[in-house]
Formats: C-alpha cells, structure tokens, sequence
C-alpha cells in the first residue's frame, strides 16, 4: 500500500496512537505501521493507507494529528531526498500544471526565511509549471528538518493530503465559554476524548461526572446524543463556578448549538444511579473527581446514616422534600471511585461499547 507521513502535534505523546486508532475504526480507514517505529520524541510516523482519499478521510476531525502527507521521499541529507524522489519521476507529471505551494518547516530549530526559500529552490528539478498560489493551491508540498538531540537531521518531503481539526481547540477554548467552573475540562482533552470514544450521529453517550459539561458538548459537536449527571447540582445550574448567573451548561449548549443532541442533565450519586437495568449506552466519556481542584463525594454521611436529620420536618416539610435541600455526602475515595465507575460501564455499555 501507499506510504503516508502523518504529522503529530507534539502533545499529549501518549494519546496520539490510541487516537489514531480510534480514529481509523471509526472511519473505517486501514491503517498499517509498525508500533516500533513510533518514537514518542518525533511529530512524525510513516504509515500505509490505500489512498490519498482514505488518508484525508482518516484524519479530517483529528485532533492530535496536524496533517497527513503522501510520501515522496526522506533522509538526512537533501541529496538523499532528491534521488529518492527522482525514483518516481511520473508522480511529478500529475502536478506539472497544477497551481502549487511548498511549506517548509523545521523541528528542533527554527529555519530564517532565507534558508527555507534555499530548501524550495533545491527542489526545482520537479519543473512545475503551473501558478504559485499561497491560498488554495490545488497541490501543497510539505518539507520538514527534524533534529534530534544529535543534531543530526531527518528530512521528509511529500503532498499533503489531508489536515485535522485543530481548529476546534480554539472554537470551544474555555475562556470563551458563556460558563465555566474550577473543573473544566480543557478543550483539546475534550475533544481528544471525543474522538477516542467514537462519538458519531447515532451514538448514545454518558458524562457521570458531568461537572460543567465539557463533554457534553464535544461529543455532542460530532453528532452524538448526550446525557449528563453530577452529585452536585450547583454546576449543572450554574450557581456554582467562575462565572455565575448564566444558566450553567445550557449557557454552553446555545453558544455551540448543540441543544437538540444533549438530551438532558441530571443531579444523582452516580454509584447509585436510577438507571434501568442492562445496557443502555454506547460510549461513557468523563473525567472523575480526583481530588486536586475538587474532591470526589458521595451520597452518605461519614460516620453512617443518621435517620433522625434525613426524616425531621422543617416548618410542617420532611427534610428531604425541601427545594433547597442537598443530600448528606461523605468523601469518596479514589479507588472506589475508579472501581463504581467500572461497574457502571460494565453494566451500562452495550457490546464493544467505549469507556473512556
């Protein structure tokens, strides 16, 4: 098959094959590389897809993955590059009129302006002919010196074919959120989960730690119906978190115009949920209390449950009837938290369903 270079932000290094497989399930697109040759220090990872069209398809709502290019050539020195490339010479024809532009770029230093119009002219022996065109050219080159802690470069060169949506990670930044609490997830996370839990139109997707529903509305942007809960309602309605008074997540869910594809919220102790019994969900995207900007907590009272404050009446009301009333929680440690939560997907994610 076809070699492709796939370029990846250099973030979040552990997450960016699982995302790369995620996404190649989800698009049904065959991907094939050895996992040996990923290198958690390098953006770059050559694998084989059948065509230029199944490679764009593959990455087109990536997140992780900055583009994807054809492979026309590598090595570590230009004259390396230039006979590799020379090898394929009826590849160049397709391009000989096309309007075109090259991208160079550099990892580990930064090229002067001068030494990336030096790169370009090295490569004048393609003899394209057609119109240089820096905005929507119909063919795009890409080349890029990688330097490792030896100095010593990796050149790649090919066509892009396709780029991913890091786009969005500005389109739903936190700090443009209408609401936002101490617990917010981070936008490229958000997404990043979405992804790896194939959230597409069809889907059915659970937040049990819904806290200001970041989830909500990334896994709800690619198509998915979602449902969200937390133990503590005040973030749900926004009476909670930097900026109050703005009708909590729905704020968020105009904002995005996601309203129709998040089905509702709801205030319960996820370990003891109301949920019907079986499977009902296709996915559960969260990120559990873990103690460092709030501490997990669970319905109950440290020291047991105290009959006689739970039943007392308040002016003529039982206690727990009242509107402002706000169940007795306890802390929860973490390990049980990780334990209840996989009980929950165990029960409640239909077959080949994704925990994430």
């Amino acid at each position: 098959m076809p070699k492709f270079i796939v370029y990846f932000a250099q973030l979040h290094e552990d997450f960016r094959l699982p995302e790369l497989d995620a996404l190649s399930k989800l698009e049904n697109v065959r991907v094939e590389y050895d996992p040996r040759s990923y290198i958690r220090s390098s953006p770059f990872l050559v694998v084989e897809i059948s065509s230029s069209e199944q490679a764009a398809k593959l990455v087109r709502r990536a997140i992780l993955i900055r583009s994807i290019i054809e492979y026309w050539g590598s090595g570590h020195t230009y004259s390396d590059v230039y006979a590799e490339v020379k090898h394929e010479q009826e590849r160049w024809a397709l391009y000989k009129t096309s309007s075109f532009k090259f991208t160079v770029d550099a990892f580990g230093k930064s090229l002067t302006q001068e030494e990336k119009v030096r790169v370009i002219n090295g490569f004048s022996f393609l003899e394209f002919t057609g119109p240089i065109r820096m905005r929507n050219a119909q063919a795009e080159f890409f080349v890029c010196e990688e330097y490792d802690e030896t100095r010593e470069p990796k050149i790649w060169f090919g066509r892009v074919v396709g780029t991913g949506s890091r786009d969005l990670i500005d389109r739903f930044d936190v700090k443009k959120r209408k609401y936002l609490g101490n617990t917010t997830m981070d936008a490229e996370l958000s997404l990043l989960m979405a992804n790896q839990a194939q959230a597409q139109n069809g889907m059915f997707v659970y937040d049990p730690f819904v806290g200001t529903g970041s989830f909500l509305l990334t896994c709800a942007h690619f198509g998915a119906c979602t449902v969200g809960s937390d133990i503590d309602g005040r973030q749900i309605r926004g009476t909670a978190g930097f900026k109050r008074g703005v009708d909590g997540i729905r704020a968020n869910l105009a904002q995005y115009n996601v309203e129709s594809r998040v089905i509702d919220t709801a205030v319960f102790d996820a370990s003891r949920n109301p949920w019907r019994p079986g499977p009902l969900f296709d996915a559960i995207v969260t990120d559990p209390p873990y103690g460092v900007r709030a501490g997990a907590k669970r319905q109950g009272r440290v020291g047991g449950t105290k009959s006689e404050l739970s039943l007392r009446l308040v002016d003529g009301t039982p206690n727990h009837a009242r509107p402002d009333y706000y169940p007795p929680t306890e802390p929860y440690e973490m390990s049980f938290v990780i334990r209840d939560l996989l009980h929950l997907a165990a029960e409640k994610l239909v077959v080949g369903g994704r925990l994430v």
